[in-house]
């Protein structure tokens, strides 16, 4: 096997485990990791247009998340309204009920990061970034990361 391929694969693998581990911790909570993205994002970076949401998500590709969306809205987790700036536009934000579950998924990632945290202590972790950024930068889901890393990012962009 090659050693990019292994890469590959390896990362494949702790992204399935993670995922498969933060839905288990989210499924008492009635959301997908996918829909807890958005609220962490609107919580974090709100309120958004769709279109801004959408350049900050690594679980959605494109800048539209639309059905995501209407799912949270639904469940009252999220609230449209007009934007101050450009009335033109709606924007997303929470509702108190999404502010609520949005700690308590705070609290099922952290537990989620804990044993995460405990698998790699006493590693070099530095390096491993800075290689996994590198590659991701070179992707969509990784321009998302960076610019939720970077606000400075997400204003120029969007």
């Amino acid at each position: 096997m090659k050693v990019v391929e292994e890469l590959r694969y390896l990362v494949l693998a702790i992204q399935r485990e993670g995922n498969r581990l933060l839905a288990a911790e989210l499924r008492p909570l009635g959301i997908t990791p996918s829909q807890a993205e958005v609220l962490r994002v609107l919580r974090d970076h709100g309120p958004l247009t769709l279109n801004a949401l959408g350049g900050l998500l690594v679980c959605e590709t494109g800048n539209s998340p639309s059905r995501l969306v209407d799912r949270l809205v639904a469940q009252g987790l999220v609230k449209r309204g007009i934007d101050k700036v450009d009335r033109r536009y709606l924007t997303l934000s929470l509702t108190t009920q999404g502010r609520a579950l949005h700690r308590r998924i705070v609290t099922a990632e952290n537990r989620l990061h804990r044993t995460m945290h405990d698998l790699v202590a006493g590693q070099a972790l530095d390096e491993t970034i800075t290689t996994l950024r590198t590659l991701a930068d070179a992707f969509p889901a990784g321009a998302a990361l960076a610019r939720r890393r970077d606000p400075e990012l997400a204003t120029q962009e969007n």
